[in-house]
């Protein structure tokens, strides 16, 4: 797959993403407030999720695209960008709810210490800031940096492959909140 497409593609993909992820806002605060049957998470507490998460991915993102620029510096990009291929049907896999099991650290857990607002705020400024690091990364250089991501055993992935993960993640938590959003209107 060329680069440039690539990168167009995550870029759509984190779009839409996002646009799904903004509907959630403007459901009534009841939907957003409802618990569900198996004691999972609210709506309003999967938004602040997906932000806590996005941003401990972000300061990787962040790193990687860094690295992955100095790496630019040393390293022959073109013969990098000749054998690359981009593991798209495995990060799939995360944006697929109940796909695999993992215990997320605490540290991603909602505590509500943030408004609504404030989530929605962050999880925007999110968006903008994949969308920086994929133009500071336009010529492919995303690929020059890899590291470790434990998540479903993914093990070593560019900075491209975080990007496309980290809205992946979105994704699961978007089908999640879907289901919460038919359960609380069954109960009804």
């Amino acid at each position: 797959m060329n680069i440039t497409t690539l990168i167009s593609e995550i870029k759509r993909f984190l779009s839409v993403t996002f646009a799904e992820i903004g509907i959630w806002f403007d459901k009534n605060e009841d939907v957003r407030a409802y618990k569900p049957k198996n004691n999972g998470w609210t709506i309003n507490q999967i938004l602040e999720h997906i932000g806590l998460t996005s941003h401990f991915l972000l300061i990787l993102i962040d790193k990687g695209t860094q690295k992955a620029l100095n790496n630019a510096l040393k390293m022959d990009l073109e013969d990098a960008l000749k054998n690359y291929e981009f593991h798209k049907e495995k990060l799939e896999e995360i944006g697929k709810h109940l796909s695999f099991e993992w215990i997320r650290p605490e540290h991603m857990e909602p505590k509500g210490e943030k408004t609504l607002l404030e989530v929605k705020e962050q999880l925007f400024n999110q968006l903008n800031q994949c969308l920086e690091a994929l133009q500071k990364l336009k010529n492919g250089e995303g690929i020059l940096y890899k590291t470790t991501m434990t998540v479903n055993n993914l093990g070593k992935i560019n900075v491209y492959e975080y990007i496309y993960f980290l809205a992946q993640h979105a994704q699961r938590h978007i089908t999640q909140m879907k289901n919460n959003e038919i359960e609380f209107l069954e109960v009804q």
